[in-house]
């Protein structure tokens, strides 16, 4: 009988043990990646894991997965706040025939409160993934760095970054230093119905989409970007949205900034040239004098001068 107790207590000690080490993986708040990991390990420095959904079911909420070599990582829906960084050698995410990264907490039991990060990854559509980044749910997200490509499964639909919240009441986009381009729908498409929408996207470049940035609700603020050789707009707002566009370069795309009536459209600082049409649209513009409407094959519309206050 005392073998036997004696036994028990080493079985209950050794499955204490393993519960432990299996919750400290689980909440880890580091993970790693690697292109000859496996998603088996427990996602440690020298124990990576395969994929981004491998890794981010072992990273704790708030956590950070890295790279420890280049690899293509997979697609990747996430629930929880959480960095993605590629920093430091070539991460990358492969998205034939689906969505590359999906942002969504609405499941998570706190929803509309996750704070998401992508840095340093490069996502391809192949010609048939359908979104670059899929932001539907959660409380902000920031990009950096990233490049987004490829995307053409569906059509002008195939956006590289797609803002449309479904559930909540205050959002926030931040986008910088990140490259949107070669997708059959939008550079940037921002929609809401619900809550409020404040995205700012500063230094990226949209270049041979659709439309290079769509806004058809919210406000979103665009700086020291480079806006070309997109099929539509260089710039589109409509749906009641604002837009502030201060020191872009926009050219060759079908019109330069397209405003649709009751949406508001407000320049500063712009270069406007070589595209099909300027300025157009039924709009408000609100200039603040300043910008470039110049080579175009039609200037297009001369909005009125709004002085700074």
């Amino acid at each position: 009988m005392k073998t036997l107790s004696t036994t028990l207590k080493v079985l209950t000690c050794a499955v204490f043990i393993l519960a432990l080490s299996s919750l400290a993986q689980a909440q880890a708040t580091r993970t790693w990646v690697s292109g000859v990991g496996d998603d088996a390990n427990p996602c440690s420095r020298t124990a990576p894991c395969k994929t981004f959904a491998g890794a981010i079911s072992k990273t704790a909420d708030g956590g950070e997965i890295d790279c420890v070599d280049p690899g293509g990582f997979g697609t990747v829906t996430i629930t929880k706040s959480i960095t993605i960084d590629g920093g430091g050698t070539f991460g990358s995410i492969l998205a034939a025939g689906t969505n590359g990264v999906n942002v969504n907490d609405s499941n998570s039991g706190a929803p509309n409160t996750k704070v998401v990060q992508l840095r340093n990854i490069s996502i391809n559509g192949a010609g048939t993934g359908f979104i670059g980044i899929n932001f539907t749910s959660a409380r902000q997200l920031y990009i950096e760095n990233c490049v987004v490509f490829g995307f053409r499964g569906n059509s002008t639909n195939s956006h590289g970054l797609s803002i449309n919240p479904s559930t909540g009441t205050n959002f926030n986009i931040n986008v910088k230093d990140s490259i949107f381009k070669n997708n059959s729908g939008d550079g940037i498409h921002q929609n809401t119905t619900i809550g409020t929408l404040n995205a700012s996207y500063d230094n990226v470049a949209l270049w041979g989409n659709n439309n290079g940035l769509a806004a058809t609700g919210g406000t979103g603020n665009i700086s020291r970007s480079v806006i070309d050789n997109n099929a539509g707009s260089g710039i589109t707002v409509s749906g009641g949205s604002i837009v502030n566009a201060t020191s872009n370069q926009i050219t060759s795309n079908g019109t330069g900034v397209n405003c649709a009536a009751p949406s508001t459209a407000r320049i500063g600082d712009n270069g406007i040239y070589r595209n099909g049409t300027g300025l157009g649209g039924g709009g408000t513009f609100n200039s603040f004098g300043n910008n470039e409407i110049l080579g175009n094959t039609s200037d297009g519309i001369t909005p009125p001068v709004t002085q700074p206050k």
